[in-house]
């Protein structure tokens, strides 16, 4: 666990964080739904891995606006990569995480803000700019704020597998091994569903579902919900219980119990 720092940088970081996330909203609402939109490939053999002008945009806009406020801190961005810093903490940006789904018109992507020092994140953000909608985790915060106005976030409490919910964005999970296993997890709850991306973390947060299953991820994908995730009461390591602060396999539970029940299964695998 992070030790927060001193009032006055926690008070800072928090401002700079909601800073760039506001900005992030300008960029990428420039982009979405519209005519115009386009995608490159990233990948180009394998599978499609789109990345838009609203994904360069926004993360553009953001890095400029450390380099105004924050200048000594170290960056890790999906789309520039990595600067880096001298003060311990680095900004983690993902600035459109879900970039299929914006590329569809949803309304389940989000940007991704963190700030971390050497044990990980300590706080975060995951911003939906078209509901605006924005879950804000970390150093004393745990609150979603909106068109329905603030409410705090809490996980949800304890209930078996059998009754919970799940979410991962691809029914194919990732690796054939790792599929077998997250489908194991899904036949033995009450509901699974796909697709949610970034927002699928934020549900979790806000008390709606019990687990969040993916693997493959990069620290620019976790970070940020692992600061909201965990400011609200919930778990998120990876599938044998290790923290996940660089991505990989990732198991993010409402609550010891039912993080406990999953991991039993995942573990195996």
């Amino acid at each position: 666990m992070s030790v927060s720092p001193d009032p006055d940088l926690s008070r800072d970081l928090i401002r700079v964080a909601h800073l760039l996330a506001d900005a992030a909203r300008v960029e990428t609402l420039r982009h979405f739904r519209t005519a115009a939109l386009v995608a490159d490939d990233k990948d180009g053999v394998s599978r499609f891995d789109p990345v838009t002008e609203g994904d360069r945009a926004a993360e553009r806009a953001m890095r400029a606006l450390l380099a105004e406020h924050r200048p000594d801190d170290a960056i890790l961005g999906e789309e520039y990569g990595a600067a880096t810093g001298t003060t311990g903490l680095t900004w983690v940006l993902d600035p459109i995480d879900g970039t299929r789904g914006f590329l569809c018109g949803t309304p389940t992507w989000g940007v991704l803000i963190s700030v971390a020092d050497a044990s990980g994140p300590i706080f975060g953000l995951i911003d939906q700019p078209h509901i605006g909608e924005r879950f804000a985790g970390g150093l004393g915060v745990a609150e979603v704020a909106g068109p329905r106005g603030k409410a705090a976030l809490k996980t949800r409490p304890p209930r078996p597998l059998s009754q919970a919910i799940v979410l991962s964005t691809f029914p194919e999970v990732g690796t054939a091994t790792e599929g077998a296993a997250f489908h194991m997890v899904s036949r033995r709850a009450r509901l699974t569903r796909y697709g949610m991306d970034c927002y699928g973390y934020a549900l979790l947060a806000a008390g709606q579902v019990d687990l969040v299953i993916e693997a493959g991820l990069q620290p620019y994908d976790v970070q940020a919900p692992i600061a909201v995730i965990e400011a609200a009461g919930g778990i998120v390591t990876d599938w044998r219980g290790a923290p996940a602060p660089q991505g990989g396999r990732i198991l993010a539970s409402a609550n010891p119990a039912i993080h406990a029940e999953a991991l039993a299964i995942l573990s195996r695998f």
